[in-house]
């Protein structure tokens, strides 16, 4: 982008070009309400992880979750071409002020479970007031519940990609998923 000019031995700056977002460049982004949420959780549609890479830190009052995330932007427009762009990146997800963390349909023990998150989403407990519930959808009917103080979520990128394959399809269900159910995650049992 520099070297020296050869009249005066000064050195030249090129003019900055504009650099086009390639397709997977590195995510990072921070989510305080719940439109950023809603962001984040779109950018996390289809993201595959193991229980194992779901992590309670309860002296910290925070939660880390490593995924696979799919990359959707990558694949619009390719799905029905004769080569699709269908890629994943590991990536985390971190929530900050997390004052429990309890689960549904999803065990501890066992680690390699893979799971396929869905959706994440947040539910204030009043109208001002910034406490309120995040919930991490899975595939199956498992979720992960966390109560927090205030929404302080990142989602951030780690590596490099590969090629995924495929495109995640989901069929349509048509019975609704009950809420109720959730056991609290002990820090015991992340081992």
């Amino acid at each position: 982008m520099y070297g020296l000019n050869l009249v005066c031995g000064l050195p030249t700056f090129l003019a900055p070009v504009q650099k086009k977002l390639t397709t997977m460049d590195p995510l990072k982004l921070v989510a305080l309400d719940r439109d950023d949420i809603e962001v984040v959780s779109a950018h996390l549609q289809d993201a595959i992880l193991k229980v194992a890479d779901i992590r309670w830190r309860p002296n910290e009052n925070r939660v880390v979750v490593c995924v696979n995330r799919f990359d959707w932007e990558a694949a619009q427009g390719t799905r029905n071409s004769s080569s699709p762009d269908f890629r994943r990146r590991r990536a985390v997800l971190r929530f900050d002020r997390v004052s429990a963390c309890k689960c549904r349909d999803l065990s501890a023990v066992q680690k390699d479970q893979v799971l396929n998150l869905l959706a994440v989403s947040f539910a204030p407990r009043g109208s001002d007031d910034p406490a309120g519930t995040v919930t991490l959808t899975f595939s199956g009917g498992g979720m992960l519940r966390l109560e927090v103080e205030c929404l302080e979520v990142e989602l951030a990128d780690l590596g490099p990609t590969w090629d995924a394959g495929c495109c995640p399809e989901h069929a349509i269900d048509a019975e609704p998923v009950q809420t109720a159910g959730f056991t609290q995650v002990s820090a015991a049992k992340q081992g």
